[in-house]
């Protein structure tokens, strides 16, 4: 669902800016501003991080008389980077306020107010909904990233996308329904 999500931004965002703007590509690859097929903007997956509030969720399912039982699922916070490389300085500016802009109009996204080509990878994309929030991290952590990164700092925006849910459909064990309470007590 990793994949999906970004991809689902990264529709998402060239629709609002009526082109095929940003592309899914890892910044640190990127050789030269401007060049390329990397030139416009670039979101990039930068971190991932478990939701532990979430963490305590039952991991059964009721179906009729019938009880499955899963793993809970994986409710994960993605952080993602939009770096700008255009040609000049000045556009590249011009790039992350499109980007942010957008952001600033449409932070919820779900099944019914996203479109996104369904075909190929994204066929199995059945309900989602997750919140993409601006994350302002300190100078010493954006030090940090772009020295992970390679060191070369390029306009950019990072935000945190809230609660992807991560579920594999496999049942580990099933059991019946309790429907009642034997009220007699035995005594041996």
């Amino acid at each position: 669902m990793i994949y999906e999500v970004l991809q689902v931004v990264t529709e998402e965002v060239n629709n609002y800016l009526n082109a095929n703007a940003v592309t899914l590509e890892n910044i640190a690859n990127v050789e030269q501003e401007g060049e390329g097929d990397s030139s416009g903007v670039i979101l990039t997956l930068l971190s991932m991080k478990e939701e532990f509030t979430l963490k305590n969720q039952s991991n059964y399912q009721i179906n009729g008389t019938e009880v499955n039982y899963k793993n809970p699922k994986v409710n994960l916070n993605l952080y993602i980077l939009f770096s700008a490389n255009n040609a000049t300085y000045k556009e590249s500016l011009k790039s992350i306020s499109k980007i942010m802009q957008f952001f600033q109009g449409k932070r919820i996204f779900t099944q019914a107010n996203t479109s996104f080509l369904r075909e190929g990878d994204m066929l199995d994309v059945k309900d989602f909904k997750f919140i993409v929030d601006l994350f302002t991290p300190s100078f010493e952590e954006l030090n940090f990233i772009w020295g992970t990164l390679g060191g070369k700092q390029y306009p950019s925006a990072i935000y945190k996308i809230s609660l992807i849910e991560i579920e594999r459909d496999t049942i580990l064990k099933k059991g019946a329904v309790i429907s009642g309470l034997d009220n007699e007590l035995n005594s041996n």
